[in-house]
Parts: structure tokens; C-alpha cells; sequence
């Protein structure tokens, strides 16, 4: 008994010890702008203040890639930039921003969240056609033109996309992607298509009839009973199956829309969906060789 009280003891003080340092482990958020002057065309509209309140962030004029980089015993040189859901109208930057992130961190993924302008807010100067997919073409050609310096191989960049998030994604995921090879800013020459790309319960705006043989490879999730989401999802299934490209489908049969990474919801498939998404990453994408 005294033994193990003497154990117990020590496991207590070695569970202390080692707390403080788990904690300062964890690196804080850097913000990085798309455009340091502002975006094109709105540069005056740089310096007006977002809005934020408990899970939501809006009126984005100064639009930004928060980056989290994994431990370094875990990166992996793969990164995906999250769009995060929220109609056009706010982002919801929380449960489909921060949790995927730290999530994907654990997995060994450099992760950068991008807060894109709002077609839908009230007063919006901005267009849901136009001004997201620069946000995000922009937010490609950044990581990449940044990939030597953050550890990332330059052709394992993909997208994470939730309902408009999703939207954003398909954007810039089915055209060539190409740069201007004249323009002033060495990082609009690069290349802005998505290596890879992941949908949970998209929206189906720029949801194509049919993919070429070049398009990225697709891991999906959705519950069926998604009246906005699920329709898209059945869609780009269909699409990639004509053109044999990759795809992966997590089809569920309840969950609604909106539930995020699982954590929420009643049912242990979703919550494991997560899990799945890991798994399609380990088998599809960390393996893909460096670019020469």
C-alpha cells in the first residue's frame, strides 16, 4: 500500500511538471495579408475593422490567411488552406476555421484559414462571383510562393471548403490555374489551382457538369438529408466517375447541414468523419513525390 501510494505521488508531481510544458508548446497564430497594401480595387477599405462575436466573423475587407504550423517532429509538407462556411454572409470561423486547423496540425498538416470578402453581407461592396475565388486563387499562389520558407511541398497544397467555404473551393478548382508570367508581383506568375481538394456539405454554386482528367483529387462529406448540400456532393461524384479521377464520398444518412467536425452531433459516423478525411490524406496525398 505504501508503495503505491508513493507511485501515485509521483505520477502526481510528474503531471505538473510536464503540463507547463505541453502548454507553451503550442505556437500562436501568425496573419499573414493577401495583399499588404489591401485588395485590388478596395485598398481604402484596408484599414476598416472586421467584425467578430462569439463563433462568427464578418465585414472582411482586408482579407487573410491565418497560419498554424504543426509540431515540427510531426509536418509532414503537406498544407491546406480552409475556407470556412457561412452563406457569403459571415464566416464561421470557429468550428469549420480553428477546430479543422488544430485538428490537422495534429496530423502533421501546415494549415493556413483564410477570411475571404462576403458577396451577401448587408452593404457588401463585394460580388460572391468575383471576389472570393481572387481571395482564394491569391491565397494559393501565397502558400506557394512561400513553400521553401514554411517547409511545404509546392505541389501538395490543397483546399478545405464547408457549404460556401465549399463554394469558394470549386471556384479555383476546375480551371488551369495559371498565373500572369507578366505581372508586377512575382506571386500572381505562380500557379493557383489546388493539388487536392475537400468538401463538407458544399454549396452548389460553381459545382461543374463535368471535370477534365486534370482535376484535383476529391474527398467529400454530407449528410442526405442535407436539402441544400448533399445534391452537389451526388453531382461531383457523378462527374468524377466519368472522368476517372479520384474521389472519395462520405454520404451519411442523417446530420443535416452545418455539423462541422462532428463534435456536436449524436451519431458515431459523423463524428468519425473526421477520422476518414485523415485516412483519405495517408493514402492519397502525403505520399505524393516532392516536385524536382
Amino acid at each position: 500500500m505504501k508503495n503505491k501510494l508513493i507511485i501515485y505521488r509521483i505520477l502526481f508531481i510528474l503531471s505538473i511538471v510536464l503540463l507547463p510544458s505541453t502548454t507553451s508548446a503550442q505556437v500562436k497564430p501568425s496573419i499573414i495579408p493577401l495583399w499588404e497594401n489591401g485588395s485590388p480595387g478596395f485598398e481604402n477599405l484596408r484599414n476598416v475593422p472586421e467584425e467578430a462575436k462569439d463563433y462568427w466573423v464578418k465585414h472582411i475587407n482586408y482579407p487573410t490567411l491565418t497560419a498554424y504550423f504543426p509540431p515540427k517532429e510531426k509536418a509532414n509538407g503537406t498544407a491546406v488552406i480552409i475556407c470556412p462556411g457561412g452563406g457569403h454572409r459571415l464566416l464561421v470561423i470557429n468550428a469549420e476555421g480553428t477546430e479543422p486547423a488544430l485538428y490537422l496540425n495534429n496530423i502533421g498538416v501546415t494549415v493556413f484559414v483564410l477570411k475571404y470578402r462576403l458577396g451577401r453581407e448587408e452593404n457588401s461592396p463585394y460580388s460572391v462571383e468575383k471576389h472570393p475565388k481572387e481571395d482564394a486563387l491569391r491565397a494559393i499562389r501565397l502558400v506557394r510562393s512561400n513553400a521553401a520558407k514554411w517547409n511545404i511541398n509546392s505541389n501538395r497544397i490543397g483546399m478545405l471548403g464547408f457549404s460556401a467555404g465549399g463554394e469558394v473551393v470549386s471556384a479555383v478548382a476546375y480551371e488551369n490555374g495559371d498565373g500572369d508570367p507578366n505581372a508586377k508581383d512575382p506571386v500572381d506568375r505562380l500557379n493557383g489551382k489546388p493539388d487536392f481538394q475537400i468538401l463538407v456539405y458544399p454549396g452548389p454554386l460553381f459545382i461543374p457538369d463535368s471535370v477534365n482528367s486534370n482535376a484535383p483529387p476529391l474527398f467529400m462529406v454530407a449528410a442526405n438529408d442535407d436539402e441544400c448540400c448533399s445534391a452537389p456532393v451526388v453531382k461531383l461524384l457523378q462527374a468524377y466517375r466519368a472522368a476517372k479521377v479520384s474521389v472519395e464520398v462520405h454520404l451519411f444518412p442523417n446530420g443535416g447541414h452545418g455539423f462541422n467536425m462532428g463534435n456536436r452531433s449524436l451519431s458515431a459516423a459523423i463524428k468519425g468523419w473526421p477520422q476518414r478525411m485523415a485516412d483519405w490524406m495517408a493514402d492519397n496525398i502525403f505520399q505524393t513525390p516532392i516536385q524536382k
